[in-house]
């Protein structure tokens, strides 16, 4: 099973993050049907926002990335219970490999911007945005946490998608300097983690999240919370029959003239709903009697 663990390390110098999503992202995979470069770009991308959702006590954080490259947009959503969706806009793209390695940076492109939208409930979300400098997607949201959120940042991500196409491992950290954390601290970490193997290396060796944690910083660390991670979508009938009835009446009369059922299909999840002329018909009355109290108001 996926999850995530969020931490500190014991002299309050940095905080740390760490996930395990093969899960997650095969789900992902199964649902989008996505191709090995597309699996790996949307993988570290749900990945990513899982390691940002660690931080959420209530609502939720989106990534949105548009690099200007084949892939074309990709969105990753996580909230406070561990729920975590995504996409890409089109799925299907695959580079050819070099070197045995997928080319997810060209894929993604680097002309364009990474955003991070941070919704707690309140009256307006938060929303910060920096242009992309690799495309590589951990690389930029390090840059994003530093230059747009002043926060010093390293993290790693990565997808190994097997020779079936599915997903043999994934997963990623995320490590924060603390205003305490000295010069000789900061110079260590960033020595070891120039030296460490990627990501998908030491989680197909067998490490765990924490265990990759004590691989940079030894036995110093204290872990605050162990969460599970799922691919779960906030789709559901209801919603869409809100969408349904905020097409307006004529819209909704158009689909009815079609006499067929109406199938909509989510972009998040590919769950797909269909909607029987008689229950077009319904959804029109609700138009219609809303429009008559809003007008008696």
């Amino acid at each position: 099973m996926s999850y995530a663990v969020r931490g500190m390390t014991k002299d309050g110098a940095f905080r740390i993050f760490a996930a395990e999503t093969r899960d997650l992202v095969e789900e992902a995979r199964m649902r989008h049907r996505t191709t090995p470069t597309a699996t790996a770009a949307l993988g570290r991308a749900l990945t990513a926002a899982a390691l940002l959702g660690l931080d959420l006590k209530t609502g939720r954080v989106m990534i949105q990335i548009n690099g200007g490259g084949p892939l074309g947009e990709i969105l990753a959503e996580a909230d406070a219970e561990g729920n975590v969706r995504g996409l890409v806009q089109r799925p299907h793209i695959h580079l050819t490999p070099q070197k045995g390695k997928l080319l997810v940076g060209q894929a993604v492109g680097k002309d364009g911007y990474i955003s991070v939208t941070r919704d707690l409930g309140l009256k307006e979300p938060y929303q910060g945005s920096v242009k992309l400098i690799s495309g590589e997607i951990a690389e930029d949201l390090s840059y994003y946490l530093t230059v747009s959120e002043q926060i010093p940042s390293a993290v790693a991500l990565g997808v190994f998608v097997d020779t079936d196409n599915s997903v043999k491992a994934a997963g990623g950290f995320l490590i924060q300097t603390m205003p305490q954390a000295t010069e000789e601290a900061i110079s260590h970490t960033e020595k070891i983690l120039r030296e460490l193997p990627p990501v998908t290396t030491l989680l197909r060796e067998g490490l765990i999240p924490e265990e990759i944690l004590k691989r940079i910083f030894g036995e110093e660390i204290e872990i605050f919370e162990k969460r599970p991670l799922f691919y779960r979508c906030r789709c559901s009938r209801e919603r869409v029959e809100r969408a349904l009835v905020a097409l307006g009446p004529e819209e909704v009369k158009h689909l009815i003239d079609r006499k067929e059922p109406v199938k909509i299909t989510c972009d998040f999840c590919g769950e797909e709903y269909s909607f029987s002329p008689a229950e077009l018909e319904k959804i029109l009355a609700q138009i219609e009697v809303k429009s008559r109290r809003e007008l008696d108001a």
